[in-house]
């Protein structure tokens, strides 16, 4: 996977054929009402980033999108406002090469679709998939199973980034509550069909680190989710998930975020430092 480039023509002509505007809601966007297989982990053996002719040094980049109740609006605001405004401004510069975006929706265990993951693109696929997801809203407000998408990556994505450069590629999990303290074994074999042990969040945090730089972005909270990889914005900051984004990886990468960001207002450039201010690079 991982062919093709984003265009914000083919942005345009989605938006016309799925007739998204920014009245559209949630239920209008979002019209899978059901688990679909191709997007299940229990039948997913691996996804894969692969380098290709047009994108010879692919940086696989998953993000993670909290879908239970308190946070339906999330998705939703990702797919009117941030998904064409992020691939833009990754596609604008050289300076992060060849991304391929995989999205995921996160729930709770007990949820009838507790994880689901679109394949790595980075082409238009990236907002079809998304568009694709369902979003179940179940589950209660605190805590969530975030791990569960770290579990995923790091024991189920297969990526030329580190398999050829020994390169980490990027994850962010998105949502507006702390992670529950393990990941039970039995939750793993009924989600992943993996045997394992009951892992505590350390570990699946840890475990997923090897292969991927792992942020978590907490909205309206205060709980420290990934130890010193914690960003914290309010609601309403939920508009500046590019920049925050593209800033975290370039902060990662050594590399000057204006190149791909260009002069930064003061107001933005604010939000951004407060976001990032406990973040340890």
């Amino acid at each position: 996977m991982g062919c093709g480039s984003y265009t914000a023509k083919d942005w345009d002509k989605l938006k016309e054929s799925r007739k998204i505007t920014r009245d559209s809601n949630e239920r209008e966007l979002f019209t899978t009402r059901k688990f679909l297989d191709k997007f299940n982990p229990k039948f997913i053996e691996m996804r894969e980033s692969r380098d290709n002719d047009e994108h010879p040094n692919s940086l696989p980049i998953a993000i993670g999108l909290d879908v239970t109740g308190s946070m339906g609006y999330l998705p939703e605001s990702i797919i009117k406002e941030g998904l064409n405004e992020l691939m833009k401004k990754l596609y604008a510069s050289s300076a992060i090469p060849d991304p391929q975006l995989m999205f995921a929706a996160v729930g709770d265990v007990d949820d009838d679709a507790p994880l689901q993951v679109t394949q790595f693109e980075s082409d238009i696929r990236i907002a079809e998939q998304l568009l694709e997801l369902w979003i179940e809203k179940d589950g209660g407000d605190v805590p969530e199973d975030y791990a569960l998408l770290w579990y995923f990556l790091a024991k189920h994505t297969d990526t030329d980034s580190m398999k050829k450069r020994n390169k980490k590629g990027y994850a962010f999990t998105i949502g507006d509550a702390p992670n529950h303290d393990t990941l039970d074994s039995r939750d793993i074999k009924n989600i992943f069909n993996d045997e394992s042990e009951t892992l505590s969040k350390r570990e699946v945090a840890e475990l997923c680190q090897e292969k991927y730089n792992l942020f978590h972005i907490m909205i309206s909270g205060n709980a420290e989710v990934v130890k010193d990889k914690t960003i914290y914005i309010s609601k309403w900051e939920v508009q500046y998930l590019p920049e925050i984004i593209i800033t975290a990886i370039c902060k990662t990468e050594g590399i000057d975020v204006t190149s791909i960001l260009g002069d930064i207002d003061a107001d933005t450039q604010k939000i951004i430092d407060n976001a990032l201010k406990y973040v340890i690079f």
